[in-house]
């Protein structure tokens, strides 16, 4: 039996790489530009390869009834991880996908095909914001935001304006989930803070100690909601990860937070460029 080969394709922002895992015969990392974007088992699609992507994971299933069906928005697309998890956990479920560059959209489309039937998945090439605030009040249960400009987060998609456009699409009880990155002193992480505690009653924040006491960059997920989050399930949810996680809530989260302001449109810039090697793949 052949084994599968890489593939490399010039997209819109960039190069895409699809690098096959030796080790699990169907399963595939894509990169653009070096950077990780997306780990896909196209056998398993609930192995989940990127700890972040396990936390986000973790909001999916401590919203809603469990393992009932959910309305989701997805910013950023990939290779359609978490939307293809969430198929497989929730049978059932409506998914809307966005994702701004055709080139990734098309070479997952050709490499990693979703089942005949779609399950449940609708993908349409989208600014992440244009789409978000064109999307329908009380649409989504859930709005997971995975959207990197490279290795930045886009700043049109860090402002107050911006989750109050996700506050307008979410159902009472829904949750917002984004997938952050930064280092100490954390201004662009407690900025975002700032922000989304401006707009929602609840937020909290899941990363690993490390991260949180400044020893390193990485990632770290912001949840929000107008409703009451499920702190304490998370909580043993991340802590029982392979690479535990903390969640920050309440006190702990002002503390941490400090001064920082909410951020305006025309203030808002992007995440940090993170040092060399952080996030980077040969």
């Amino acid at each position: 039996m052949n084994e599968p080969i890489p593939v490399t394709r010039t997209v819109d922002h960039g190069t895409a790489k699809l690098m096959p895992d030796l080790d699990r015969p169907r399963a595939w990392l894509l990169t653009v530009d070096g950077a990780p974007q997306s780990y896909v088992d196209l056998d398993d699609p609930g192995h989940l390869e990127f700890e972040y992507a396990r936390r986000l994971a973790h909001v999916l299933d401590a919203t809603g009834e469990p393992g009932a069906p959910l309305d989701a928005l997805h910013l950023g697309g990939g290779a359609l991880t978490l939307p293809r998890y969430l198929a497989a956990t929730r049978p059932g479920s409506r998914q809307q996908v966005i994702e701004a560059d055709g080139g990734v959209l098309e070479l997952v489309a050709e490499q990693l095909p979703l089942p005949p039937d779609g399950a449940g998945i609708t993908v349409r090439r989208a600014d992440a914001r244009a789409a978000l605030e064109a999307a329908p009040d009380a649409s989504a249960d859930v709005i997971v935001a995975d959207v990197f400009g490279g290795s930045r987060v886009p700043a049109h998609l860090t402002s107050v304006a911006y989750a109050r456009a996700a506050a307008r699409v979410l159902r009472p009880g829904g949750a917002y989930a984004a997938n952050l990155a930064d280092s100490a002193p954390f201004t662009f992480l407690r900025s975002q803070l700032a922000t989304f505690r401006s707009v929602f009653v609840e937020v909290c924040l899941i990363a690993e100690p490390a991260v949180l006491r400044g020893r390193r960059f990485g990632n770290a997920v912001l949840v929000a909601s107008q409703s009451e989050l499920p702190v304490g399930a998370l909580a043993r949810r991340t802590a029982a990860d392979a690479f535990p996680a903390r969640v920050e809530y309440g006190a702990a989260l002002e503390r941490f937070t400090g001064d920082a302001a909410p951020v305006r449109d025309e203030d808002a810039v992007p995440s940090p460029e993170p040092p060399g090697g952080a996030f980077s793949v040969g």
